[in-house]
C-alpha cells in the first residue's frame, strides 16, 4: 500500500520565515510547472516570497525551452517522487545579477555531495551526467523600484529516468546517497538556497567564485562553443563569465544560451 510523502514544510519555514518576512512553503500534488504558476502569480501582482513544490509535474521546463517532466512513480510499499521539483519565488534587488545561476548550482552541489561538478552555467553533474538542472526568470515590480521578482526553478534527479532522445543517459542523486527521497532532499537544500540567494544580492557572486571554480566539471578541459569557438575552459571570473582560452587569447563567455561541451577527440589514425 503507498504512503503519502511526508513533507517538512514547517520546518522549513520555521527556519527562513524569521529572515524572510511573509515567506511560505507550498506543496501541491500536481502542477504545470512551479516556474510557470509563480511568473502567473507576480504577471497578477503577487510578490510574496515563497518555497513551491510540486510532487508532480506535467509541463516542467528547463533551460534552453527544454522540457523537464517529473511523473509520480511508486513501488509496493511507499510513494516515490522520481524527481524532486521546486521553484523559489522571492524579490531581490542585487546591484548585479551576473552570476546568481552558478551561485544558486554551487549551493546545490555544497548540500547535496562532495563528489558532485558544476557545468557551466549551472548544471550540476556526476561523473560526466547531468543530475539536476536550473530555470531562473524574472519579472519586474513596479511597486519596488530597482528590484525585480526572481523564480529559481530546480529540477533534481531522484532515481534513474528515461534517456530516450539524450546523447548521455542522466544521473541520479540515490547513486551518490542511496534510500534520499524527495523531502529529505528538500530539507536538505531549500534553506541553504535561500540564504545564498540573500547573500548574492547582498554581495554579488564575488564571494562564490573560488567555490565555483574549486567544483567546475570544465577545469583544463578543451571545449567547444555553441558559436564554434575552441579553447580550454579555464574557470569563470568575479562576475561570473566562462573564461576560454582560446587562439586568440583569453575569451571570456556570459551568455547563457551558449552551449558548452567537452571538445571531440580526435579520430585514432588508421594503420
Amino acid at each position: 500500500m503507498n504512503t503519502p510523502l511526508r513533507w517538512p514544510a514547517e520546518a522549513i519555514w520555521e527556519a527562513v520565515a524569521p529572515d524572510l518576512p511573509g515567506f511560505t512553503v507550498e506543496i501541491l500534488p500536481e502542477i504545470d510547472s512551479t516556474n510557470t504558476e509563480l511568473m502567473r502569480r507576480a504577471r497578477a501582482g503577487r510578490f510574496d516570497p515563497v518555497l513551491l513544490v510540486a510532487e508532480r509535474q506535467t509541463a516542467g521546463r528547463g533551460r534552453l525551452g527544454r522540457d523537464w517532466h517529473s511523473g509520480a512513480g511508486t513501488n509496493t510499499t511507499t510513494s516515490m517522487c522520481p524527481s524532486l521539483t521546486f521553484s523559489i519565488g522571492l524579490p531581490l534587488a542585487p546591484r548585479d545579477w551576473s552570476g546568481m545561476s552558478l551561485a544558486v548550482g554551487l549551493s546545490l552541489v555544497e548540500s547535496l555531495h562532495p563528489d558532485l561538478r558544476l557545468k557551466w552555467p549551472n548544471d550540476v553533474y556526476f561523473q560526466g551526467r547531468k543530475l539536476a538542472g536550473i530555470l531562473i526568470e524574472t519579472a519586474g515590480m513596479t511597486e519596488m523600484p530597482g528590484a525585480r521578482y526572481a523564480v529559481i526553478g530546480v529540477g533534481i534527479n531522484l532515481h534513474p529516468r528515461n534517456a530516450d532522445g539524450l546523447n548521455t543517459p542522466p544521473a541520479w542523486l540515490q547513486e551518490l546517497r542511496p534510500g534520499m527521497e524527495a523531502p529529505e532532499v528538500l530539507m536538505q537544500v531549500a534553506t541553504p538556497l535561500i540564504q545564498t540567494l540573500k547573500a548574492f544580492e547582498r554581495s554579488g557572486f564575488s564571494p562564490f567564485q573560488a567555490r565555483f571554480n574549486a567544483r567546475d566539471a570544465l577545469a583544463d578541459l578543451d571545449v567547444v562553443l555553441s558559436d564554434g569557438m575552441t579553447g580550454r575552459a579555464q574557470g569563470v571570473d568575479d562576475v561570473g563569465a566562462l573564461q576560454v582560452l582560446s587562439a586568440q587569447g583569453l575569451q571570456k563567455v556570459t551568455s547563457a544560451e551558449v552551449s558548452v561541451r567537452p571538445a571531440p577527440l580526435p579520430a585514432p589514425l588508421k594503420p
